[in-house]
């Protein structure tokens, strides 16, 4: 993992109730309509947490298998025009998420894994100005702040990942694989095969 400052990674999150608010697509476009340039910046083509992400709408909250997807092929179009701050991939041994956070002034930026199964990525663009206020989460989160969920693979070691912020504006996440779940053998394991030792 590159240098920089390293993130905690929130294992448990006391809040129910976040994320219960979908963004649908009108309310986005007629949102991203105003022409606010933070929320340009923070929702606008080729940025992690933009619902137009992956070539068609779908709410960053609600969680995406990006793993599952070659980010050449998913992002080729934003690729071409040069609009992509977005990569993931996986080798041998980690999932990799590389990003560009938004190129605003951000507050509290977060990681935090969900029921071992859901990685989310979220932070504040904006911040309340009410500190009674209820969490930001709750309701229509995307008017103060921004989330992008995934769902982990399955062999996902979301135990042990880590996550760290570059120059403040480049975030790296990388998921050790756990090779518990895997379907090739490591190291010097026997592998039975119709009772006979290979």
């Amino acid at each position: 993992m590159s240098s920089g400052k390293q993130l905690q990674v929130q294992s448990e999150d006391q809040n129910p109730q976040k994320w219960r608010v979908s963004l649908r697509e009108d309310v986005f476009n007629s949102f991203i309509s105003q022409g606010n340039p933070a929320v340009q910046n923070v929702f606008g083509d080729g940025s992690l947490f933009s619902p137009l992400l992956f070539g068609k709408f779908f709410d960053p909250s609600d969680a995406f298998p990006l793993w599952e997807f070659e980010s050449d092929i998913l992002l080729s179009g934003l690729r071409s025009s040069g609009k992509s701050t977005v990569d993931w991939f996986e080798t041998d041994t980690d999932y990799v998420l590389k990003a560009e956070l938004p190129g605003v002034e951000i507050y509290n930026t977060q990681v935090s894994v969900e029921n071992g199964k859901v990685v989310a990525i979220s932070g504040q663009w904006k911040q309340q100005r009410e500190s009674n206020a209820n969490d930001w989460r709750n309701g229509n989160w995307w008017e103060l702040g921004y989330v992008r969920r995934l769902e982990l693979p399955e062999n996902a070691d979301w135990r042990t990942m880590g996550a760290n912020v570059d120059r403040d504006r480049l975030l790296e996440i990388r998921i050790p694989k756990n090779y518990l779940y895997s379907d090739t053998p490591q190291g010097n394991a026997v592998v039975h095969k119709d009772s006979e030792f290979v």
